[in-house]
């Protein structure tokens, strides 16, 4: 046991996110094989009083197997379809093996749209605790029945990460069909990567996701995802959903699939929430001195803005990036875009006002 593998044996709140591979069939059908240790798992983390919170894939995929469609669809209608009918047999599935080991379980069906919005994001955190406190396993997907976007560009490795966030975990397992990030050993073969500090160019240079029928996440969507828990100074487990007994094993600091270190700092759930939970709907270049100003905790001003890219409207969610591309903060403007190039590189002489407050920005 390492000592970076130590620390998980003391995680009491735990988000388990489970990909489509380890949970259904080829065909799509839910694996009870597979899934029975999962859930008995889980359950005997939740009687020895850590919590439990579940997030799912797999119902686009069931629903493919219950109305007969042998690969997955392109149509969005056809999509949402499958997923309101596989979400009843997964969720079915689910209450059958946790009731048998007497734990009870509760089903929340989330969007992107609904943790980006401020009160409906405070909600939903506000009924996950609730379920935790109450001793009742959340059982988490994204809600793809009515959702677009989500089923079209989003993953549920992400959602994974932003659960963690939103519930304050002391760490996230993210079990897939392989036992972590893996590297070449110079003999022609591959070993497990045991440790990642950081998920720099090197790390995803070492990516070699496929695409099937049945999944649309990969290695780089769980890297990416991770990093998000990771800088929310939570630490991240990638490993094999399919070997018996694998999160007894993370949780008694055994050297099992990838871990990802979290990263030191705190700043505040509002701040979380814009940094992480908003999607980015364009990035403004700044000049150094306005790098310089940001890093000194103060607002970005007309002045300091040297280009913008994207349409958006007031309030969207914009990238601050230096002249050579780094990214330097995010935030919510006060501007749209539009106006934003109109006044970008004015002095502020009490006409204009910030282009983002720094009550609203998070530097990276």
């Amino acid at each position: 046991m390492t000592e970076h593998r130590e620390t998980l044996r003391g995680a009491k709140r735990i988000v388990v996110k489970v990909g489509s591979r380890v949970l259904v069939q080829g065909t799509g059908r839910p694996d009870r094989e597979r899934l029975k240790p999962l859930v008995d798992e889980m359950s005997r983390f939740q009687h020895e009083g850590r919590e439990i919170v579940f997030v799912s894939s797999g119902a686009i995929a069931a629903g493919l197997d219950a109305l007969g469609m042998e690969t997955r669809p392109k149509a969005m209608p056809d999509l949402q379809m499958a997923a309101a009918v596989g979400q009843i047999r997964l969720m079915s599935v689910y209450d059958e093996l946790f009731g048998a080991n007497n734990c009870p379980v509760g089903q929340v069906l989330l969007t992107h749209d609904t943790l980006k919005h401020r009160e409906r994001h405070l909600n939903a955190r506000n009924t996950l605790l609730k379920l935790l406190a109450n001793r009742i396993v959340p059982i988490i997907n994204e809600n793809d029945a009515v959702s677009t976007e989500e089923i079209k560009f989003g993953d549920n490795d992400l959602l994974a990460a932003l659960v963690a966030i939103l519930v304050d975990a002391d760490a996230l397992v993210l079990l897939s069909s392989t036992d972590g990030l893996r590297e070449p050993d110079g003999n022609g073969t591959t070993r497990r990567v045991s440790l990642i500090k950081e998920v720099d160019d090197d790390v995803l240079a070492l990516v070699a996701d496929r695409q099937d029928g049945v999944s649309t996440g990969g290695m780089g969507s769980k890297l990416q995802a991770a990093q998000t828990a990771a800088h929310n100074g939570i630490p991240v487990v990638i490993a094999d959903g399919r070997t018996t007994g694998v999160l007894a094993r993370i949780f008694e600091g055994a050297d099992e699939g990838t871990l990802l270190l979290p990263k030191a700092g705190d700043i505040s759930k509002r701040k979380r929430w814009i940094a992480f939970f908003n999607r980015v709907e364009g990035h403004l270049v700044v000049d150094d001195g306005a790098a310089a100003a940001l890093h000194q905790g103060r607002s970005l001003l007309p002045v300091g803005v040297a280009a913008v890219t994207g349409t958006f409207k007031v309030g969207a969610m914009v990238d601050i990036r230096s002249a050579d591309g780094r990214s330097l903060a995010r935030g919510l403007v006060e501007y749209s875009s539009e106006d934003i190039d109109a006044i970008k590189g004015r002095r502020t002489d009490g006409t204009y006002g910030e282009v983002i407050h720094r009550d609203n920005m998070v530097v990276l």
